[in-house]
């Protein structure tokens, strides 16, 4: 609709600085330092909903960081829509290599360079500038509610609580995530499908105390050389999982789908040469898209231990660490891999060390079929501005509420993410295209009127 894109290029400039307000708090869920700017964005998110026409809207309390929620409901007989999203953002460390601050957003080549810029703030905030819209312009033809949270950075700890404690307030038609990424914007795509996701903490202990390397070197054993040799082995020579039972559940894709996945736009080389690597790494016998889609994983995230400090200090430490996240795929449950990956560390530990090993937090793999109306109605959505019909690909990333949601709700569950896997989410330097923040403004509407049309 025509007063669409004139109500989204009259306002334009003032949403963008309206994002750059939210990307300046600094909402680390993960740092207790941060705890204040965390109920400041809160705070920052309620009000934006009251200012983009929510009749409704309210700040959650939890054990935790507090959950936002917005309504407006047009008509009772209508369809209603849940968007989710997320104010939090992941930790900027290493802060040394930002070219800007990472809660300064900067401008530079048309790409907002700022933590959570694409995740998750101005992928949600999209959805909260499209409500504008179309309440401004009186063409909301579903009802809308809001469930932006505080805590998915850190696993959404107290989501679930407050899901089933909300199953009346939560009821909806569908849920629409902008969380995710697209191939390209030439090549516009929807996920169909996310990862699971299981982390770990490993601790290993040796002597009682950090011992001198001279006085004890080679004859006590050297956490850290324990801890590298454990995770070592998590591996065979083909980068396949050795963990017993790990691929017990693992729903193996049809040549046909493998098939369909290779089809996707995918450049090798310009993916070498955006990450700065010499060559590709993973399970042998799987593409480099099939890896990060139809396969689970294990990765280290972080390992440390002994000195780390300026200059030398020859030290034998007495304890080493890993934190140890396994992404899993459709028919893989969370527990159960978690409960393996444990039990694996703790068998293998040699009797001159002691193992300490626990959970962190987890979530089920989800996949969204595509024949269903809801799909159907963002890939015809994104037709319509993008000019092509998108294509349907397997996210490696993880959302560990989708599954919650199906299950507490009975909801089927839409992406419609505008970023790109070039975004450098989690990383410094994390970036979002102003253009895919525009262009995500412009296509949900869209998917509003097509949902709102009866189902073929």
């Amino acid at each position: 609709m025509n007063s669409w894109k004139q109500y989204q290029e009259e306002n334009k400039t003032r949403f963008l600085e309206e994002l750059l307000t939210l990307l300046r708090i600094p909402s680390i869920s993960a740092k207790a330092e941060n705890k204040g700017d965390m109920i400041v964005c809160a705070k920052a998110v309620e009000q934006s909903l009251k200012d983009a026409g929510a009749q409704t809207t309210k700040i959650y309390e939890t054990e935790g960081h507090p959950i936002v929620y917005g309504e407006v409901i047009i008509d009772p007989s209508f369809p209603t829509v849940l968007v989710y999203g997320h104010y939090d953002v992941q930790p900027a460390d290493p802060i040394e290599l930002w070219k800007s601050g990472p809660f300064d957003p900067t401008i530079i080549d048309g790409k907002i360079f700022a933590r959570g810029s694409c995740d998750d703030k101005g992928q949600f905030y999209m959805h909260v500038k499209a409500l504008e819209i179309m309440t401004k312009t009186n063409t909301l033809c579903t009802n809308m509610k809001f469930v932006i949270e505080g805590e998915e950075e850190i696993g959404s700890p107290n989501l679930a609580t407050f899901v089933k404690a909300n199953k009346a307030l939560l009821k909806a038609d569908v849920i629409l995530i902008s969380d995710t990424a697209m191939i390209s914007m030439e090549n516009p795509s929807i996920d169909i499908g996310v990862r699971g996701l299981s982390y770990i903490e490993v601790e290993v202990t040796g002597p009682n105390r950090d011992l001198h390397s001279g006085v004890y070197g080679g004859a006590v054993a050297n956490p850290i050389t324990i801890l590298a040799k454990m995770i070592a082995s998590c591996h065979d020579e083909n980068n396949h999982i050795t963990i017993p039972g790990f691929y017990d559940d693992v729903v193996e894709s049809t040549p046909a789908e493998r098939q369909k996945m290779a089809e996707a736009p995918f450049d090798e080389n310009e993916f070498k040469t955006d990450l700065g690597i010499q060559n590709v790494w993973g399970e042998k016998g799987y593409s480099t898209n099939e890896r990060t889609g139809i396969r689970p994983t294990l990765e280290v995230n972080g390992i440390w231990g002994g000195y780390t400090g300026e200059g030398a200090k020859t030290v034998l430490p007495s304890k080493a660490f890993a934190k140890i996240s396994c992404r899993l795929v459709p028919n893989q449950s969370s527990e159960k891999i978690t409960e393996k990956v444990l039990a694996y560390f703790k068998k293998i530990a040699p009797d001159n060390i002691t193992v300490t090993a626990f959970e962190h937090h987890g979530g089920e793999p989800y996949m969204t079929p595509i024949d269903s109306h809801e799909y159907k109605s963002a890939a015809k959505a994104i037709e319509t501005t993008f000019g092509k019909a998108p294509i349907p690909v397997r996210g490696g990333g993880s959302i560990p509420i989708c599954a919650l949601f199906e299950k507490e709700l009975g909801l089927k569950i839409v992406f419609m993410g505008f970023g790109l896997d070039s975004d450098n989410l989690h990383s410094p330097n994390e970036k979002y295209d102003i253009f895919n923040f525009y262009k995500g403004i412009e296509t949900i509407p869209y998917f509003h009127q097509y949902f709102a049309e009866k189902k073929s």
